[in-house]
């Protein structure tokens, strides 16, 4: 089993903009069953709907304009990427959070290529898994990581390869600590990150004062009025999300 430690970086405006946000670069290093590197895979990808770079990604991965305006586009690229990857009799993606695999996803179907293999591939958040392993619960960095492990940081931060590099320094440290039955597959989600973590602090908020409420008097009380609940699939996942934060909540208050 090879794992293969995967970042990318990408342009656009998340929130200011209807365009989708597009893959720029895509790094990968490949470690062997031993955890020794043996292969990297990197390159740029010259983006469609942003063809310049917006001031805020320039600076944050110093990527030169003229680079991008020569590099490839994304089929072309992400068939490189498949066929280095099928180097691997068998191989475990490796992330740092869900964001990775999601924008892989996201271009491949904007480009209208088919998504069955990055659907169907398991991937291991390692962020996740650290937070499992250092028993916290709010996000960090690769930086911090490195620096929490004592691990000298090499590189450009947010450069797709280096950051890639880093992330399997991480990945080995913890390697041992890391439960790899929770390998996960993407999944669509359709509700955001914000909405969720507003739902969650509701949720604590009602536990702690012994007020929980039922789904559709929480909807009408609290949801209906800070988010768009036009989509049904959205009202489907935030109702699933709900009700398992409620138990954990419960249980979690219970234990104490």
């Amino acid at each position: 089993m090879d794992y293969i430690i995967l970042d990318i970086e990408f342009n656009g405006r998340k929130f200011a903009s209807d365009l989708p946000m597009e893959v720029i670069e895509i790094g990968a290093v490949r470690l062997n069953s031993s955890l020794r590197q043996v292969d990297e895979f990197s390159s740029l990808i010259k983006p469609v709907y942003y063809s310049k770079l917006n001031s805020f990604i320039r600076k944050k991965t110093g990527i030169p304009q003229e680079d991008i305006d020569v590099a490839p586009g994304f089929p072309k690229i992400i068939s490189e990427f498949a066929e280095w990857l099928d180097r691997s009799e068998s191989y475990l993606l490796v992330t740092w959070g869900g964001e990775d695999l999601k924008r892989i996803v996201f271009d491949t179907r904007m480009h209208k290529l088919d998504d069955a293999r990055w659907m169907a591939d398991p991937y291991f958040d390692l962020l996740k898994g650290y937070l499992r392993y250092k028993k916290v619960t709010n996000d960090v960095s690769v930086e911090a990581a490195l620096i929490d492990l004592d691990i000298a940081a090499e590189g450009s931060a947010h450069r797709a390869l280096d950051d890639a590099r880093m992330t399997s320094e991480v990945f080995r440290r913890v390697f041992g600590e890391l439960d790899f039955e929770l390998k996960q597959h993407y999944k669509d989600q359709f509700s955001n990150s914000k909405e969720r973590r507003m739902v969650k602090n509701a949720i604590r908020s009602m536990v702690s004062q012994k007020k929980v409420q039922e789904w559709e008097a929480f909807v009408e009380s609290y949801l209906s009025a800070k988010i768009p609940l036009t989509d049904e699939r959205k009202l489907a996942e935030l109702k699933e999300y709900y009700s398992s934060e409620v138990a954990k909540a419960r249980q979690s208050k219970s234990g104490s």
